[in-house]
Formats: structure tokens, sequence, C-alpha cells
């Protein structure tokens, strides 16, 4: 069944009926605010078919949150790069850094072939740094309170933390039509020290004959590159905690306040939106896996997963 139109349909809105505005990474974006995408997680897994999306890097992003964790090395270990930029600019601004001019670096590195070059090698470098060097690691690959912390370790001010994913899963066995059922990562306090104030800000769930829906309201969103991540990424989530409660899924619900394309992903757009969805690929989890702590990047996969190839594009950092 072809699961990803409602995708499809509101990139094609932003391109055609958008707002050009500038941007805070200098780029410039395409935008509409208020949009919403609803996926039956009954009839497959919303994974989109008209470009390759990576789920591998899915699955490790995923576990490294509910691992609480929020540096940088547990990804890369996995392969996983999505990360990366955020915190190679933490590294890139410090005192400590004395290679090339890396200003601007991500807007850059799109224009300038000889500039790009330079980049990909100090990356490179910083990422061996993390993987190797356990102090530069714990300096350099953390990026502050992001959703691992706020999921799992989210901060009192009388002391202790709480564990939101935790609770939300006692309440869901416990009280299933609660309206409280609610994680949030944004948190005032520690905006302020986060590398990237959290996109995917909060999230509900909702029961109804015995299937968990889940709905995700996400203050920013790169139509071209996060986007597709998220969807898959709380589609998984989804999956992951109704085999913990014992339920079957529902909805994925995709709320977006600025909803926006890059100037630089234009193309790509155009060139996606040329191709023809695909059936949508289903999702296996282990069976001998009952709770989300236990599942690991193996205990994961998608069944007849067919796409219509890569489309690459810079991340605006």
């Amino acid at each position: 069944m072809i699961l990803e139109q409602p995708y499809l349909d509101l990139l094609n809105t932003i391109m055609t009926q958008g707002h050009d505005k500038q941007d805070r990474t200098g780029v410039g974006t395409r935008s509409i605010f208020g949009a919403q995408m609803r996926f039956d997680l009954s009839q497959g897994f919303p994974v989109l078919t008209t470009k390759k999306v990576p789920f591998g890097l899915i699955k490790s992003e995923l576990l490294w949150f509910l691992h609480g964790d929020t540096n940088i090395k547990f990804l890369l270990e996995h392969n996983n790069h999505i990360w990366d930029e955020w915190a190679f600019k933490n590294w890139v601004t410090s005192p400590e850094y004395q290679g090339p001019d890396m200003t601007d670096f991500g807007l850059r590195a799109s224009s300038d072939p000889e500039f790009n070059e330079i980049y990909q090698k100090e990356l490179k470098k910083f990422d061996d740094c993390i993987l190797n060097d356990d102090s530069f690691a714990q300096k350099y690959g953390n990026l502050g309170d992001v959703y691992g912390v706020q999921w799992r370790h989210w901060q009192k001010r009388d002391g202790g933390f709480i564990d939101q994913i935790q609770n939300v899963i006692d309440q869901i066995k416990k009280t299933p039509y609660s309206r409280r059922l609610i994680v949030t990562a944004w948190n005032p306090e520690d905006v302020p020290n986060s590398v990237l104030p959290p996109c995917h800000v909060l999230f509900q769930f909702y029961v109804n004959n015995s299937k968990l829906s889940c709905q995700l309201y996400q203050r920013s969103g790169d139509m071209f590159l996060g986007v597709p991540f998220n969807v898959a990424s709380y589609s998984l989530l989804i999956h992951l905690i109704a085999r913990e409660t014992g339920l079957e899924v529902g909805e994925f619900v995709h709320t977006l306040g600025d909803a926006h394309i890059y100037q630089n992903h234009f193309e790509q757009v155009k060139k996606q939106l040329s191709r023809k969805p695909l059936d949508a690929p289903k999702l296996w989890l282990n069976p001998d896996k009952k709770t989300i702590d236990e599942f690991t990047m193996k205990d994961i996969k998608l069944i007849d997963y067919k796409h219509a190839g890569a489309l690459h594009a810079p991340v605006a950092v």
C-alpha cells in the first residue's frame, strides 16, 4: 500500500504555495506554518520509497535517544553521522581548534567543491578523535541536553530526574485512556545549552480499540532531509511501545509548525516529486524482545523495502 502520499502532497504544497523566507542558517527556505500528515501503521511502515531512507541510521538514532545518550560516539560506532555537524561545530568554534577556517562550513561546503574537500578531511579527523580518544569525545562529542536526556533523565528542580518514556509506558498499561500520555523535549532552561534546540518538541499517545496511536508536534521541520527520518523514527517508536504495552499499532499523526524546504534542496525535491511511490515495506521486530530497553540494532528490520534510489543534499547547520 502507498503510505507516503501525505508527505509528497505536503512537499508539493510547500513548493507551490510556500513563503520564501530567510532563516538562521543563512541558506533560506520556502515554508508554510501549520501542517499535518497522518499515517496508518497497520497498513505498512511509512518509510519513503521515492528516495532511499537509510533505515540503519533511524534505528541507531532512536536507540541512542532511548538509551538517554547525548554523545555522538554511540552513533559513530554504528556508522551514523546524522549529528556530526553540530558536534563538529562545537570543536571548530572552540579556542583549541587550530585547523583551517570553518566559518559557515555547512553553507560553504555545499557551494565550493574545493572547500568541501577540506571540510570532509577535517570532519573525518574529528570523527576519528571521537572514536579513539575518550577525553576528546567527552569534551566535544556531547551535544548537551538533547532528546536522550529530556526523554529519559529530565532534571527535577528538587534533585533527581524523571524518566518520561518509562512513565508513559507505565501509564499506558495502567490508564490507557488517559489524556496525559505525553513526553516533552522542550525545556526552556536547557534550550540555551543545547547545540540544536529540540525540533520535535512534544508527543502524545492515544489508545483506542487496543491500538496505540501517537501525535508529534514538531516546531520546525526540514521537509527533505529531516522529516522523512522523523516519520520513520516515531513510527518505529510506536511499534516498540506497542510491543511493550501489548497493543496493536494505530496511527502516527505528524503536526508541524514551520514546515520548510531549504532553497538548496529545491532541485532534489522536484526530482523526488517526479518519481512514482511504491508499496510500503513491513516492519519486523524480534518476537523474543518485549521491552524497549531490550532491543538492539539486529532486532529491528524492514521487510521488502524497495525505493527509487538515494537523493543527496547538504545539511543546513
